[in-house]
């Protein structure tokens, strides 16, 4: 029996059945909706096994959608993207993304990508732990969503970044997550020629490097990131005298290091109030300039900078940049704060999608699992807010737990929910047995599948 999704799914996936030959077309659905219908393990047979097609005689054409059928992840991740910018972008404002890296935990023989990277999940300031896996760099869409206060990070692309020595072995040439993410960008521009576009990223994938390749656009990145306090920062160039041979300086002279301006005496502190992490207000000081970061081997790359103290001394000073120097200072820390919302999603994936839980040991099919897992979740979000369209969003809650705001539980709830109760399926018999349940026990065993991690 071939289920038949409901039109406002149907119309929500639709536009990506262009990347999918017809018959791969058919099989992608029934993946789609068992991902996000299947508790526990993502693996191909749990999704058949919830959509009622345990005795699919076929079963291998599923996995062959992963392992073996030609169809483009680039370009399923630019249909996401421009419908992820359509519904939750407003019209003129920056389209601001974040990339990040998160480990896949993995072992295997036939696992070849696999390698061993610091465990930030398990590893603290104290101790540091080593996992063996899979190192992916994912770039997020950040949005507001009508239902919820924070800002979400939603993934449209994402690619596996082995380690060096697992490409060395491999025969590949070596590319690090910085490399990966000046590529992603690059493609990023290409699919949004003419919005203004913002790039921010964590102090472990900051490079002069990244900066330079942002700024070389016809129309410019902002790239925003940590700065160091040791950075090598310089005035610009002053004016060449006339008549004085050589190539023109790239750079003037040096700026004292931020760690100096820092304990300046002279430096000009400016108390504000900002939204920190976790949704919070923070009452901090900051100091602003510009300077060139130089790098040796690269052009040096203009850049404001960000210094903020805590007047109560609760954290270590910091220091932040954009690429973009007449950028506003609390438009920098707005920017760069939104990035905490990347691990609300990893964490979120790992909950409700089951990532860590799928095992194909395909090449392929290892290369297209997990970053459709957590595309999933931008579909789910899009799922969920066509359907609450002039509508209230439902929130899980009870007499003993009040909840204010809807969280991903809540949308991957709702999505179930209309799969539940509004997919058909083609052959089905005339005749069937109905066995009565009072309608509280019914809603009992419905809310608690479709809330089943």
């Amino acid at each position: 029996q071939m289920p038949i999704l409901p039109p406002e799914i149907i119309g929500v996936i639709r536009p990506f059945a262009q990347v999918f030959s017809e018959r791969i077309w058919d099989w992608v659905q029934v993946m789609v909706a068992g991902a996000i219908l299947a508790p526990g393990k993502r693996t191909v047979t749990a999704g058949l096994r919830i959509m009622g097609l345990k005795d699919e005689k076929q079963y291998q054409n599923y996995h062959r959608v992963l392992n073996r059928a030609k169809w483009s992840s680039l370009q399923v991740s630019r249909i996401l993207l421009g419908m992820l910018v359509l519904a939750l972008v407003s019209a003129g404002a920056a389209v601001v993304v974040a990339a990040d890296e998160t480990l896949e935990r993995r072992w295997g023989p036939k696992i070849k990508e696999q390698g061993i990277f610091r465990d930030a999940a398990r590893s603290s300031k104290k101790f540091t732990v080593y996992s063996s896996g899979l190192r992916w760099v994912s770039m997020m869409l950040l949005v507001s969503v009508p239902w919820s206060q924070r800002v979400w990070a939603l993934p449209f692309l994402t690619v596996l970044a082995p380690g060096e020595k697992t490409n060395v072995s491999n025969g590949k040439r070596h590319k690090t997550s910085i490399d990966w993410i000046g590529q992603m960008i690059g493609v990023v521009r290409r699919w949004l020629p003419h919005k203004a576009l913002v790039l921010v990223t964590d102090g472990g994938l900051t490079a002069v490097k990244l900066g330079l390749r942002c700024a070389s656009y016809a129309n410019p990145v902002t790239y925003v990131s940590r700065l160091r306090l040791d950075a090598v920062l310089h005035d610009p160039p002053g004016v060449q005298p006339k008549g004085k041979r050589g190539p023109k300086p790239k750079k003037g002279k040096r700026q004292p290091s931020l760690k100096k301006v820092l304990f300046d005496q002279l430096t000009q502190w400016t108390r504000c109030e900002i939204d920190w992490y976790g949704g919070k207000r923070r009452i901090v000081e900051i100091a602003t300039g510009t300077a060139l970061w130089y790098t040796p081997g690269y052009a040096p790359l203009p850049l404001r900078w960000v210094l903020v103290r805590d007047p109560l001394a609760e954290f270590d000073p910091t220091a932040f940049f954009a690429t973009d120097q007449t950028a506003a200072p609390l438009q920098i820390l707005a920017w760069f704060i939104l990035r905490w919302n990347l691990e609300v999603t990893f964490e979120e994936a790992r909950a409700h999608l089951g990532v860590e839980t799928q095992r194909q040991w395909s090449d392929l099919a290892i290369a297209r699992t997990t970053p459709a897992l957590l595309g999933l979740f931008s579909l789910v979000t899009l799922l969920a807010h066509q359907l609450t369209q002039n509508k209230p969003f439902p929130v899980h809650s009870a007499a003993w737990y009040v909840k204010t705001e809807a969280t991903f539980s809540d949308a991957i709830a709702l999505v179930r929910r209309h799969l539940w109760t509004n997919t058909k399926f083609t052959n089905s018999p005339s005749h069937t047995g109905f066995v009565e349940f009072p309608t509280s026990v019914l809603h009992g065993m419905v809310d608690s599948l479709c809330y089943s991690a």
